[in-house]
């Protein structure tokens, strides 16, 4: 009796062990099916950027992503995210997907938050009005900008940002990375300068980025109007001239005149002595140190020498040398001099123009 008592339990429960290792095998196949494809390569044939907007749940983005060939499935990926335990730790931002990148690296990225970041490159000698001008053409940015820095306040570099920076951002990490260069500078500055700050020492250095784009010219360049300075001439630049004229604007559009170097303004270095009331551009770091440590000359003169550089001289005899020369030169290629023979004014010798480079 026994026996037959027993006998169905041994049934039911070697039928319940088969339901449950049929059950066990059935989920291990769907595991490692599962797995396999969120591990395998993705149909994605190069790299692509996918943009994954705020608020978007799993489900949405990965409807997005099989939309643009990025993943075979979208419920794939949502089982994806699920089974990482991602939900809810997915961000928005832009993405660059690689080639056959397969879902669980796409996870892993979008978890991450790794978004692209662009280059934008600010060049020396830009106004700040002219940064702005630059920043609102840049697509990756966002909104308005309501006040134009002042001039010299904006350290040019290449920044890189992520879309959807505002255009304020950037000009705020622009202000805090000039302030950081300009105090390291000032403070390592050689002794004995005639400056008698660091806004003195922008100032100038402004005047420097306008007169020569050759890195190796600027300590000279920033030497002759030291030493004019300590002699108490005038620095005679053309480009405070322009600033004068055009401000924020950066560019005349023509060839100086002699009106316009006859002309006053506050910051007309052929009228008015020592440096002007500000900066005329934004200075770079090369400007900066530049003027912090001028070369040890004793030149007071500077001319485009024909080839791109200048000419530099420690006496006017020497420096109508260098002018003569230009002249000769341009003549030979049948160029209109643009170079006076001579400036200055009363109170001190008759000086040629020190410069005739423009940028």
């Amino acid at each position: 009796m026994k026996r037959r008592a027993t006998a169905p339990i041994i049934v039911a429960a070697d039928a319940v062990l088969t339901i449950l290792v049929l059950v066990l095998l059935a989920s291990a196949v769907v595991y490692y099916a599962v797995d396999h494809e969120l591990s395998a390569p993705g149909p994605l044939a190069q790299a692509k950027v996918v943009i994954i907007p705020k608020g978007a749940g799993s489900r949405d983005m990965g409807q997005l992503l099989e939309n643009n060939g990025i993943v075979d499935n979208h419920w794939m990926f949502v089982a994806g995210v699920e089974s990482a335990g991602e939900r809810g730790k997915l961000k928005a931002g832009e993405y660059q997907i690689p080639a056959h990148a397969s879902i669980r690296q796409i996870i892993r990225l979008i978890a991450s938050g790794k978004v692209m970041e662009h280059p934008i490159t600010i060049p020396e000698g830009l106004t700040s009005q002219q940064i702005v001008d630059r920043l609102k053409s840049e697509p990756v940015l966002a909104g308005e900008v309501d006040v134009v820095p002042p001039e010299g306040t904006l350290l040019p570099e290449t920044y890189n940002v992520v879309r959807g920076t505002t255009r304020e951002q950037v000009l705020a990490i622009m202000v805090k990375k000039d302030q950081e260069a300009v105090a390291q500078i000032w403070a390592g500055r050689d002794p004995g300068l005639p400056l008698k700050s660091a806004e003195q020492m922008v100032t100038l250095a402004s005047v420097v980025e306008k007169e020569t784009g050759i890195a190796s010219e600027r300590p000279r360049v920033a030497a002759v109007f030291v030493n004019r300075l300590e002699k108490g001439m005038r620095l005679q630049s053309d480009p405070t001239i322009i600033y004068g004229l055009v401000g924020g604007k950066g560019t005349l559009g023509r060839p100086l005149t002699r009106d316009d170097i006859d002309r006053p303004t506050p910051y007309n270095t052929y009228t008015i002595r020592g440096l002007p009331p500000g900066p005329i551009t934004n200075p770079g770091r090369a400007s900066l140190e530049a003027v912090a440590h001028p070369a040890h000359t004793d030149d007071l003169y500077f001319v485009a020498d024909g080839s791109g550089g200048h000419a530099f001289a420690a006496t006017l005899v020497a420096h109508r040398r260098n002018v003569e020369r230009l002249r000769a030169i341009e003549a030979m290629r049948g160029e209109a001099a643009d170079t006076p023979a001579a400036g200055g004014d009363d109170s001190e010798p008759a000086v040629p123009q020190p410069q005739r480079h423009r940028r």
